[in-house]
Formats: structure tokens, sequence, C-alpha cells
């Protein structure tokens, strides 16, 4: 069966609730099993180049180490789709609170 990624592009501004919370959680918890890894927040991110969903298409991804945003946008940097019109985005990870964690077991 595939495996797809979702990569989310929220409005600008955008600000977590509780409500919207849950609404994310009630949407994991109504695709089941469809769910592989329900992934983490973004919680500081850039982009470089050109992103633009109207030019440009999901080529995979990958998962780096780095010191701090800054250092990952060094990084980043050296990515061959820059030099092609094409773009990255780069989005620091953050963790899920404890409690829901532990209840998602």
């Amino acid at each position: 069966m595939p495996t797809f990624v979702f990569t989310y592009r929220a409005p600008k501004g955008y600000a977590r609730t509780a409500d919207t919370g849950r609404a994310w959680w009630s949407w994991f918890d109504g695709m089941g099993d469809a769910v592989v890894d329900v992934g983490r927040p973004v919680v500081g991110r850039t982009a470089l180049g050109n992103c633009s969903p109207d030019a440009t298409e999901l080529g995979g991804y990958s998962v780096v180490s780095a010191d701090d945003l800054e250092a990952a946008i060094a990084i980043a940097k050296g990515c061959p789709y820059l030099d092609g019109a094409g773009g990255i985005e780069v989005g620091q990870l953050g963790e899920l609170p404890a409690s829901i964690a532990a209840s998602r077991g």
C-alpha cells in the first residue's frame, strides 16, 4: 500500500487554539489505520527560492540535524533545486505536549 506525506501550509498568522487542536485530532482519528505517522507541528519556518504550488511540486523530503534555524538555512542553501527555479521549505519540528503524546500512546 502506498504511503504519502502531507505537507501542511498554514495560512500566514495562523495561531493554534484548543478548538483547532481538537479539530486536527478528530480528523486524524477519523483516518484510523491510514495514519502511519501523525507527525509533529512546525514551530519555526522559512522558505528559500521558488516554493509556489503553481510552479513547483513536492520532490521529496529529508530530515537533518542543525543547531538552530539559521544553521538549518545554511545547510538548505546547498539544495540543488535552488539552481533550477525550485525551492526548499525549512521547518523546525516541535514536540507534542506530553499529555497529548501520552494519550496517543
